[in-house]
């Protein structure tokens, strides 16, 4: 199969291995950050700081029930 790549098969693995390795570094990245933030909100929260979406929400339903 690699000789099927011709004489270039080196750079052509090399260039398919650099590009799973940013893809996965980039996935790994988006997963932590992505964490991360669920971290903070809930912080956030559990010291009652609430989402202005959440706070809109309210204010929205409280006078739809008023």
């Amino acid at each position: 199969m690699i000789e099927s790549l011709g004489p270039h098969s080196g750079f052509i693995l090399a260039a398919y291995a650099a590009s799973v390795i940013i893809v996965l570094a980039v996935l790994g990245w988006i997963l932590a950050d992505g964490m991360l933030l669920r971290r903070q909100m809930r912080d956030l929260e559990a010291r009652g700081i609430r989402r202005r979406s959440a706070r809109k929400a309210a204010t929205a339903n409280a006078k739809a029930s008023s």
